[in-house]
């Protein structure tokens, strides 16, 4: 079975943010079942694919055919690149101010109708696209296809003129509330749509969680599936990973002491085993609930506990995380940025990690805290309801959950939360319960082969 992948992202070739790492992580697993994969991505022109050669592609709607280089890339396999006018830019969605583009619409819009192109041109059985970056392509092929719903909160709504270069018979699909969306477009016409957990798919067809969009979602309750998203095993490993000085695993966790240290060490502070180091890994924006987690940096003395985020965006929290950072230095430490190995480290040698989402379709970060036996405290929406079973509610518990998207039901979680860690024997039951779960993309990815079947 020929599957054409089609998204904005996928790690390691072009990488923004999860949605990279999703369909980067899905794309890898696929490659090792009986499925035959291409991906497609646009060309944002900073890639080099080895054994790359180029052809031309006719596209509809396209005043002149697309160049498409095709190489192999590291882990993907082959990889179509299509260049778009105007994709390559810095950052392929949003300005230097963190505007969206004023022509992104255009951009994806051309890359839809391109995606459907190639699929013909491939022979592919089945298209795969992912939010509404691809969704276009479904108004120009008829293969049986698969859409994945990464998140609502972006649906690419743009002009209605755009709904006049569609194909006559399936341009009202792309009609919500006198806009062209793609999103919409995707929903009514893909053959199976896929929330990136069970519980997210059954939270965007609430009116409060559906961004709008939740009655056409009731309309094909019987095609719309919840598929867990996965980590990359290889890569989140602590008996692996060559950031830690000392590897550990399930059976060794004690040895997770050394990150604890090599982390306090790092960030200034002094090795205290009775005062647990509770970690962030997040974009700073209001929807990972960093405004919860920045309020909670008082109270930290009062909870015998140190806190460390790492993070960037929102220029508002940064500089609230700074100042925090400074009035208390011996509690809390801020590190402005994204960078791979003080994230590992931070997975390692944290004790507790904090996720105060408001809404978090799937999220990656508690599986990877899991993974490192790092115990999560989370917000019970999402994805985040399907991977963390709260340890005072449930047998072989792997985290806590927090009932209530508030800073008082944030600070109660955490108490738990460092109550459990104090005790050894429930500390050690709790980060093995959750180092034993698989949280690789092997069984998602199985799930998904079962849906190319179903339609083909």
């Amino acid at each position: 079975m020929k599957v054409l992948f089609a998204s904005a992202e996928a790690a390691p070739v072009a990488r923004v943010g999860g949605l990279a790492e999703a369909s980067g992580g899905l794309a890898r697993s696929l490659r090792r079942t009986a499925v035959e994969l291409s991906i497609v991505l646009p060309d944002y022109g900073d890639v080099a694919l080895p054994n790359e050669s180029s052809f031309e592609l006719s596209v509809p709607d396209w005043a002149t055919p697309a160049t498409v280089r095709v190489g192999e890339a590291p882990e993907l396999g082959e990889v179509h690149l299509v260049s778009v006018p105007g994709m390559a830019r810095p950052h392929p969605y949003v300005d230097e101010t963190g505007e969206g583009w004023p022509d992104n619409d255009q951009r994806f819009f051309a890359f839809g109708a391109a995606i459907a192109s190639l699929a013909h041109e491939l022979g592919a059985d089945v298209l795969h696209v992912n939010d509404w970056h691809t969704a276009a392509a479904l108004a120009f092929s008829r293969l049986p296809s698969v859409y994945t719903i990464h998140t609502l909160g972006y649906q690419g709504a743009a002009d209605p003129a755009w709904l006049d270069r569609l194909p006559a018979d399936v341009a009202e699909a792309f009609r919500q509330y006198d806009a062209a969306n793609p999103s919409a477009g995707a929903i009514r016409l893909a053959d199976k749509i896929v929330a990136v957990s069970p519980n997210y798919a059954k939270e965007i067809l609430d009116p409060a969680r559906g961004a709008g969009l939740h009655e056409l979602l009731a309309d094909r309750t019987e095609d719309l599936y919840g598929i867990r998203n996965g980590i990359d095993a290889e890569l989140w490993n602590p008996s692996t990973d060559p950031v830690l000085s000392t590897p550990y695993n399930a059976k060794t966790v004690a040895r997770k002491a050394d990150s604890t240290a090599a982390l306090a060490k790092q960030l200034g502070w002094p090795t205290d085993p009775t005062q647990p180091i509770i970690g962030m890994v997040t974009r700073l924006v209001e929807q990972k609930g960093i405004d919860l987690a920045l309020g909670m940096v008082p109270l930290l003395e009062g909870m015998n506990a140190r806190m460390v985020i790492l993070g960037s965006g929102a220029q508002r929290l940064t500089l609230w995380g700074h100042q925090l950072a400074d009035e208390h230095p011996d509690r809390f430490a801020f590190v402005d940025g994204y960078k791979l190995d003080f994230a590992h480290l931070i997975f390692a040698g944290a004790d507790l990690f904090l996720m105060p989402s408001r809404f978090e379709p799937c999220g990656l970060a508690q599986m990877q805290a899991m993974a490192y036996g790092t115990i999560p405290i989370v917000t019970a929406v999402g994805g985040l309801v399907d991977t963390v079973s709260d340890a005072d509610r449930a047998e072989g518990g792997t985290g806590f959950v927090s009932e209530t998207i508030d800073g008082m039901g944030m600070v109660d979680a955490t108490h738990r939360a460092i109550r459990a860690w104090g005790v050894l024997k429930r500390r050690r039951a709790i980060q093995r319960a959750g180092m034993g779960v698989d949280w690789s993309w092997t069984a998602p990815a199985g799930e998904f082969v079962e849906l190319y079947e179903s339609i083909t």
